[in-house]
């Protein structure tokens, strides 16, 4: 089994479910899907724009935990529940990471009270 740590960003609800928030191994980092909640585990709020800022600043609480950054992800996967919301997606998405950017993937899907769920792939910086 490889070597893995657990970490649980401040700022983050605990998981009810089964799952991390973070893992990593050796220089690896990979992050659950973060979703729009915020503290208290509420959807933050029902527009789509909004929703996409919260998941990213839980996605950076994630990726802070590793000692990690935006400009480190080396791959995104993102979910959103209306292909409309994609321009909208992606003028939020560059206001967090700049060229080059990561290698991406978004998937229409049916979240289940939210509009928009974001997981990495980083690899934390030398040191």
């Amino acid at each position: 089994m490889p070597n893995r740590h657990v970490l649980q960003p401040e700022g983050l609800m605990v998981p009810k479910s089964p799952y991390s928030s973070v893992i990593t191994s050796g220089d690896l980092v990979f992050t659950a899907g973060q979703a729009p909640f915020d503290t208290a585990g509420n959807v933050v709020s029902e527009d789509f724009g909004e929703q996409t800022h919260q998941t990213l600043r839980n996605l950076s609480r994630c990726l802070q935990a590793a000692e990690c950054g935006f400009g480190d992800v080396l791959k995104v996967t993102a979910f959103i529940t209306d292909p409309a919301n994609f321009p909208a997606f992606n003028e939020v998405y560059r206001q967090y990471f700049s060229e080059p950017y990561p290698a991406r993937t978004t998937v229409i899907a049916g979240l289940l009270g939210f509009k928009v769920e974001i997981e990495a792939i980083a690899r934390k910086p030398s040191r």
